[in-house]
């Protein structure tokens, strides 16, 4: 059945002069407001002409880009002064993070030589004390990208290559880091140049079992070269 048109008429009295009344079917009367009307077409007709959206947010600025980290000094030949020939002595802290204060000293001789263009290294250490014989070999290899060695060592006594320990130099002083499991426990280990610009080089290792805040001496190495 097809809706009735509703019948406009005016309702004297009721209402201001801008507002008229429509009677339906039933009955019943609904007032609109012509003013109202008008204004709401002038605000359509405002935004379509701007074409934007009331509800449409300005948009956000673009995230800043995450400074770059400062680049390292190209270090490629920062271990040239340890190739050749050299003696040693060689102090090694028994039972580190312990307590302990016992120190066991060793002495004998090393050589270290440059392969892949002075890009690596292999320098190798053989030294006897009241413990016995240590034989050990570190391979440093140079990271053109990071522009950092990456320091391994290895003992004859198991013959695998230990966590690679990484860091590079400044200021004549070598300092390189790694983290690594000893005795059941997760420390950090530091290795530490310095005198790098004599002909007896000094070399320290370190551990630190709260996390970096104090560091714990425990290898010294001191050589001089013989060649």
């Amino acid at each position: 059945m097809a809706m009735s048109q509703p019948l406009q008429v005016a309702i004297a009295g009721h209402g201001s002069p801008n507002e008229t009344s429509c009677v339906n079917a039933g009955g019943a009367v609904r007032t609109r407001t012509a003013g109202r009307i008008g204004f709401l077409v002038l605000a359509i007709v405002a935004v379509a002409a701007s074409g934007t959206s009331p509800a449409e947010a300005a948009p956000e600025p673009p995230p800043k880009p995450t400074p770059a980290m400062k680049p390292l000094r190209d270090g490629q030949r920062d271990f040239d002064f340890l190739i050749g020939k050299w003696r040693y002595h060689l102090k090694r802290l028994q039972n580190p993070l312990t307590g302990s204060t016992t120190w066991i000293e060793f002495d004998g001789t090393g050589v270290c030589r440059p392969i892949w263009n002075g890009n690596a290294q292999i320098d190798e250490l053989d030294v006897n004390g009241p413990t016995g014989r240590v034989q050990g070999l570190t391979l440093r290899l140079y990271d053109p990208q990071s522009r950092q060695w990456n320091l391994n060592w290895a003992n004859a006594s198991n013959g695998r290559l230990d966590v690679p320990t990484i860091g590079s130099f400044q200021d004549g002083v070598g300092e390189f880091f790694d983290q690594e499991a000893y005795r059941g426990r997760t420390i950090l280990v530091r290795y530490r140049w310095t005198g790098t610009t004599t002909n007896s080089p000094h070399f320290e290792q370190s551990f630190s079992d709260d996390g970096g805040k104090t560091w714990e001496v425990n290898w010294i190495t001191d050589q001089v070269r013989v060649d």
